[in-house]
């Protein structure tokens, strides 16, 4: 049997409200010795002093208590809404702690949901994610997942699989009995749709991982272009140092700012020229670093300067990772006398704008460039253990061709498996029970 195990569920800090939570078989035991009360009705918020072991009262607060199976973890659970502040809800978890529960793990309460059945991996992970959402979007997509969006569309294609292999096991096995004639061709159909829907998946959900994750914009430029100020105007506080000393942003900042619906996270990177000591040198480094890692780059030009070999430089830049990359072009200091040849980068669309005076045109831009491929009903992965279990999948189904081709149905077989077990690594574990099932279900074998 589980031991009962206690955790504060809200965030640290001073706040209205915190809850204390248990759950296991002592949970409702624990709950009447805290509050007091001969019982507690389930499912129905009650007012009651909360005490000590030692009946020191603690705090007035709400009880609630969930009824095994009926709860998260699918145990008994019972959870305390006392007022905030470290110390009332560290004296009811100590109390708690004191009536015989235990501290829980990070991420216990989950995992125990997890095994009693009440969530798969899918539900599991989009909790974790949900409660870091970068994007209105992506929280979206989480809170679907949440009630079982993607578990659905796992099931359907390990379901589609799993015929599949029933159908090669049945030509394997019982080649004697009456079977479709067409059996194979079913296959080639229905194993060629399964791989275009998960490299579909797959595809959009690499191309969007920063929908989860947050998108990192990096800022790149050669020295003294306004690479700090366009940063200073984005956070609207002055969180770079600005100077007209070249090489004075010499390593990477990074900070948070909300553009449109989404959380990004912005790089100011040191000015790419030819290094004079080894700090810039790395500096330097880390600033073409920033841009590999980036989502988007903003690439800023000084339009009141003639062009020069450093703004060639990046340039070059863009040239080299425009096929990986989002880029947008600046022209800066659009409010002094203009001296920059804009024919030289007019085919990236430079935005004209002084980032001292307004920056809007920026912002808008960013805000329609992560939301162009954001669409919230489309199918996606969250994590990158989801999205290598896809490229398995697609890979073992790739094997699966030539052996399917050249009737080795044995070998086959053993790639659809292989295909069935990385797929089914997202949500619950395969068992050979459901391909006999299946097997014996479609076409009635064995008579």
């Amino acid at each position: 049997m589980n031991p009962t195990i206690v955790a504060i569920a809200t965030a640290h800090g001073v706040g209205s409200i915190a809850i204390v939570r248990l759950s296991g078989a002592d949970a409702y035991a624990i709950g009447l010795k805290l509050s007091q009360r001969p019982s507690l009705t389930p499912r129905y918020a009650t007012l009651t002093p909360l005490y000590a072991l030692d009946d020191t009262l603690i705090d007035e607060a709400l009880v609630i208590y969930f009824k095994n199976p009926k709860s998260f973890t699918g145990e008994d659970v019972v959870e305390f809404q006392c007022h905030g502040g470290m110390i009332v809800a560290d004296s009811v978890l100590r109390a708690c702690v004191d009536a015989g529960a235990r501290l829980a793990e990070p991420g216990e309460f989950s995992k125990r949901a997890f095994l009693n059945g009440r969530l798969d991996l899918t539900q599991a992970e989009a909790i974790a994610s949900l409660i870091e959402a970068r994007s209105d979007d992506a929280a979206r997509i989480l809170a679907r997942q949440m009630k079982g969006e993607l578990r659905g569309y796992i099931e359907s294609i390990r379901d589609s699989l799993l015929e599949i292999l029933a159908y090669s096991e049945v030509v394997i096995d019982y080649a004697e009995e009456d079977l479709p004639l067409d059996v194979v061709e079913q296959i080639f159909g229905k194993l060629e749709k399964i791989k275009q829907e998960l490299s579909r998946t797959l595809e959009s959900s690499v191309r969007r991982s920063g929908l989860m994750q947050g998108y990192r914009v990096a800022i790149i430029g050669k020295p003294n272009v306004g690479k700090s100020s366009l940063l200073n105007a984005l956070l609207d506080y002055e969180r770079a140092i600005v100077s007209d000393i070249a090489g004075t942003t010499r390593d990477t900042i990074e900070e948070q700012v909300r553009i449109g619906t989404h959380l990004i996270r912005l790089v100011d990177t040191a000015g790419i020229r030819d290094a004079h000591d080894e700090i810039e040198r790395i500096g330097i480094e880390r600033s073409i670093e920033a841009i590999e890692n980036a989502d988007v780059v903003i690439a800023l030009f000084d339009s009141s300067r003639v062009i020069d070999e450093e703004d060639r430089s990046i340039i070059e830049l863009i040239e080299r990772y425009r096929e990986k990359k989002s880029f947008i072009s600046i022209l800066n200091k659009s409010d002094l006398a203009q001296s920059f040849d804009t024919a030289t980068i007019e085919h990236y669309n430079p935005i004209r704008l002084s980032c001292k005076q307004d920056t809007q045109a920026l912002v808008d831009t960013l805000s329609t460039l992560m939301d162009r491929d954001n669409d919230s009903q489309e199918m996606m992965l969250i994590s990158q253990r989801q999205i290598t279990a896809t490229r398995e999948t697609v890979r073992a189904i790739d094997e699966a061709y030539e052996p399917l081709h050249d009737g080795e149905l044995e070998f086959f077989s053993f790639h659809i498996n292989a295909a069935i077990r990385s797929l089914s690594s997202l949500t619950r574990p395969y068992e050979l029970d459901e391909m006999f099932d299946k097997m014996f279900g479609q076409f009635c074998l064995g008579k």
